[in-house]
């Protein structure tokens, strides 16, 4: 986010935070934004069965609105948190941790992690037929991903290309790289009628890509990072600490998720193929679900290496002495790391 942009995100959020309240009930609409690919299922699954709904009443809470916008690009979803167009939002784990850092020691703009959300494997995919490895991208590419440099995808591609080249040569590709959502950068790369010619993305994305002809799978992110938490729920510490049944909640109905998925992978596919605005099919999605590097878990595991990469690049001032410091405490008793 530049500096400007950062600014009027602050001035909106302080504007919006001024007013003080008491002791007062908690939040009877919550606005939770997830994405496009499959890295949101456990959300759709609480969408589509209303599980915050039912974890709220049983918290006698009452009958709570729950709202689902979709943002796809970490920018993106923390100007909407900041403006206070969201209460709770998934976002992949370096832009959440590019907030943590920018709000850490603002009281009314601090942000925390509810919980881990999904693991899985980015795909970076090509249809230049030159292109092997990372030390074959060119001048003439252009790798779409959303959100440059601050996306999920953007620092991923940027951790591995310090294992390549060193981390004085992280961002050697990032000249290559255009914002588009993965939709469109999908539609982009599969059409072959513009300049993109390669996409660092997710399932089902990644997946659909690589059955279009002439392309190719360059390098996945379990090749370099192993299997680590990719995306995160997190809110402001203003909502959290004003609605604890809230996010208690919150947390008992992305349990209920995880264990419906582990539980009925069909059911799951299903509820995606029917609540994504991506043209694939239960059986597709299914097979992307049996992938051993596509999990659904709470606990946040790896986010530090995050976290210590982007303070060497400079991306970050502020370091987290460990998992914990970027969590609330409800998951400190997972084994995160």
């Amino acid at each position: 986010m530049g500096a400007s942009r950062w600014t009027a995100a602050v001035v909106a959020a302080l504007a919006l935070a001024a007013p003080a309240r008491g002791a007062r009930a908690e939040a009877t609409r919550i606005r939770v934004s997830k994405g496009y690919g499959v890295l949101y299922l456990p959300l759709m699954v609480m969408e589509s069965q209303k599980l915050l709904e039912k974890h709220a009443r049983a918290a006698g809470l009452g009958e709570v609105e729950v709202t689902w916008p979709t943002f796809d690009g970490g920018n993106i979803i923390n100007d909407a948190m900041l403006s206070g167009a969201l209460d709770v939002a998934a976002i992949g784990a370096p832009g959440f941790i590019t907030l943590w850092a920018k709000a850490k020691g603002l009281p009314k703009l601090e942000v925390s992690g509810i919980a881990g959300l999904s693991a899985t494997s980015l795909y970076l995919n090509t249809r230049n037929p030159r292109v092997k490895s990372l030390r074959d991208f060119g001048p003439g590419d252009k790798i779409a991903l959303p959100g440059i440099k601050t996306s999920l995808s953007a620092v991923v591609l940027q951790m591995a290309v310090a294992q390549e080249f060193g981390i004085a040569e992280y961002a050697r590709l990032d000249p290559l790289t255009v914002g588009l959502p993965h939709p469109e950068a999908f539609a982009a790369l599969t059409s072959g009628k513009t300049d993109v010619n390669s996409h660092f993305g997710s399932p089902p994305f990644s997946y659909l890509e690589l059955e279009s002809p002439g392309v190719h799978r360059v390098m996945s992110s379990v090749d370099f990072l192993g299997n680590i938490t990719m995306d995160v729920v997190y809110c402001t510490r203003r909502f959290h600490d004003e609605n604890p049944r809230t996010i208690a909640a919150f947390l008992a109905a992305l349990d209920e998720a995880n264990a419906f998925i582990a539980r009925d992978p069909r059911g799951a596919a299903e509820i995606y193929a029917r609540a994504s605005k991506v043209k694939v099919s239960p059986d597709e999605v299914l097979r992307m679900l049996r992938d051993p590097d596509t999990r659904f878990s709470t606990t946040p595991t790896g986010v530090m290496r995050y976290a210590t990469f982007m303070h060497q690049a400079g991306t970050i001032k502020v370091k987290a002495a460990s998992w914990k410091e970027l969590f609330f405490p409800e998951v400190h008793h997972l084994p995160g790391s």
